[in-house]
């Protein structure tokens, strides 16, 4: 079973070794961004925990397949989850009451929103050639030119570069080709 399926089974099972297992794996990476993103340790539990929720629930309506590794697709979910958190509280300073509460009840609308636009992207990169995922993976992890000039075998930082910029205007053409692009698009 891949990792993904055992993940979310764990999920739907409840099943506490393998939850705890994602809490001991990502936590801590949640908890480091969150902090130094003006969170706390409290507030990266909370997120970790909604955006565990979103996916089981996401999963029960609409299985789906994970490409990357779970706990990258989890930590994203995190990070999406936070950043609209932030979002929200600035927007909250100035805003009334009643907006405050407009967000909160569409705060899993957006959540889900967010999840499925991952899993264009994922399908859509899952589509590339082989090599594209290869340098797209490095590049998105923030990988080095240099470093992949050296693990990839190519003659320069230009070509790397080059071979970046292809990939990801053939990875755009994919997400956009899709037949769920348009309903997916920020309005």
């Amino acid at each position: 079973m891949s990792d993904d399926l055992k993940y979310l089974n764990a999920l739907l099972s409840r099943n506490s070794a393998l939850i705890s297992e994602l809490y001991e794996e990502t936590l801590p990476r949640v908890k480091k961004f969150v902090v130094q993103n003006n969170g706390s340790a409290q507030d990266a539990e909370d997120i970790f925990q909604k955006a565990l929720i979103q996916i089981t629930v996401r999963y029960k309506r609409n299985p789906f397949s994970i490409t990357s590794s779970f706990q990258a697709f989890l930590f994203t979910a995190c990070k999406n989850l936070w950043r609209r958190e932030i979002n929200k509280s600035s927007r909250w300073v100035t805003k009334e009451i009643n907006e405050e509460q407009f967000y909160e009840k569409n705060d899993d609308a957006f959540a889900m929103l967010e999840l499925e636009r991952l899993e264009l992207f994922e399908r859509a990169l899952d589509l590339s050639s082989d090599n594209c995922k290869t340098i797209l993976k490095k590049f998105f992890n923030s990988t080095s030119y240099e470093e992949m000039v050296k693990e990839l075998s190519y003659s320069s930082e230009t070509v790397v570069r080059q071979r970046v910029f292809k990939c990801k205007k053939k990875l755009i053409e994919l997400i956009k080709g899709s037949s769920r692009f348009n309903s997916l698009k920020e309005l």
